[in-house]
Parts: C-alpha cells; structure tokens; sequence
C-alpha cells in the first residue's frame, strides 16, 4: 500500500476515529482541530496535529494541507465551516476532497461546491448495521472489486450433507466455491473434488458477485 499524505479537519467522534484508523494503516496523517485538548491527546497517534481555524487558508497551508494526497473534511454539524474549508483546500490545490454530511440539503452543497465524496456516517451506519443483521448467516464478506466479492457463509441446512456436484452452485446460485471446513475455527480445505459433500456443521467459502450477495443477504435464498 502506497503510503498517503492525508488530511482530517475536525476532529469530533467521527474525525478522531478516521484520522487514528488511517494512522494505524501506516498513512501519514495531518489532523487539525481549534480544539487544543482534542489535539493534545491525539498528538501521539497521527504524523502531525495542529491546533488552529480550518477555515484559515494560511493555517492551512502553515499546517502541510497543501502537501496532502487527500483531505476528509469531518466537521459535518456545520454547513458554513465544512464549506468554507472545503473551498480553501481547493485554492490550495486538493484533488481528492472528502467531506461529512449530516443531510441530504448539506450533501447537495458540498458536493456543487466540487467535493469528491460526501459521506453521512448515520446513514452509513445504519444501512451496515441493518444488513449485518439480515445477514444471518454470511460471517464475512472481503470486496474483491466494486461488484465481486469472497463470502465466507455458515453451511446452509438444505446443503449440509450433499455434494459439490449434487448442488452445482455455479448453475444454481451463480457462486463459485473456494474451500469449506469442517467447523468455524477448523482448517480450511481448498483441496477437495466434486463428489466430497459438505459437512452438516461448518463454513463454506465462495466467490460471487455483488448482485447475488444482495440476494444472500435480503431474500432469504440461504437457510
């Protein structure tokens, strides 16, 4: 992973969790806040933090802004600091601008005032939370790309016990199997042939695309 030079303005909750996360990845991170114990207590944990007006186009450029990568605008409670912040890292230069949102009237403004993304951790939350719990029996899900991804799912009942070859979930379920295992924390076998079944409690993994993931998640297709 190629190591970025990333911005975060504002650091409530939201702010503090993305800069402290990107750091942990390895990236440099440059957190500014007009909040000096915010800063203070994250001083250790990001490549730089500054205490000062992210509206302030000199303190921003004062503060290494110019030389970021990207730059996550996170002070989303206010429409008119977030906007204005917004324009300066443009001045300065900004390719990549993200920016939070808490509506849909302030996501529409950032976004007109030439924003990349806009972001509304609520609704991101919430969409996540309600498909973590429909998901019950899918344990993991890795993206591969924007529309496949590696499902690592709980054996379904009306599998358990049948061969690879008796379902055929390339033909019915539009998934192509990786390995499964015995149970969740057993090895996982990547070396097995058409005719092995499948045990009646274990993981199976598969690859699928995103549409069939939908349908896992929302239409009851796995039982």
């Amino acid at each position: 992973m190629k190591t970025q030079i990333i911005g975060v303005l504002g650091l409530g909750i939201f702010g503090q969790t993305i800069a402290t996360e990107l750091s942990s990845f390895g990236q440099d991170v440059i957190a500014l806040d007009n909040n000096s114990t915010t800063i203070d207590s994250l001083a250790d944990q990001v490549t730089k933090a500054a205490v000062g007006d992210i509206t302030d186009i000199e303190f921003l450029r004062s503060a290494g802004i110019d030389t970021c990568d990207s730059v996550i605008i996170a002070t989303g409670e206010h429409l008119e600091s977030s906007a204005l912040a917004l324009l300066q890292c443009k001045k300065l230069g900004i390719t990549n601008i993200i920016a939070k949102a808490t509506n849909n009237n302030y996501e529409e403004v950032l976004y007109g005032m030439g924003a990349n993304w806009v972001i509304t951790p609520e609704r991101s939350t919430a969409k996540e939370l309600a498909s973590n719990i429909l998901r019950y029996n899918i344990s993991n899900v890795f993206h591969l790309e924007d529309d496949v991804a590696l499902i690592e799912l709980k054996i379904p009942n009306e599998w358990a016990g049948k061969s690879l070859h008796t379902l055929n979930l390339r033909q019915t379920y539009n998934v192509n199997v990786i390995g499964f295992r015995d149970e969740e924390n057993g090895r996982l076998n990547t070396h097995f042939d058409p005719t092995n079944k499948l045990p009646t409690e274990g993981i199976i993994l598969v690859v699928a695309d995103n549409r069939t993931l939908e349908k896992f998640d929302y239409l009851g297709y796995l039982k």
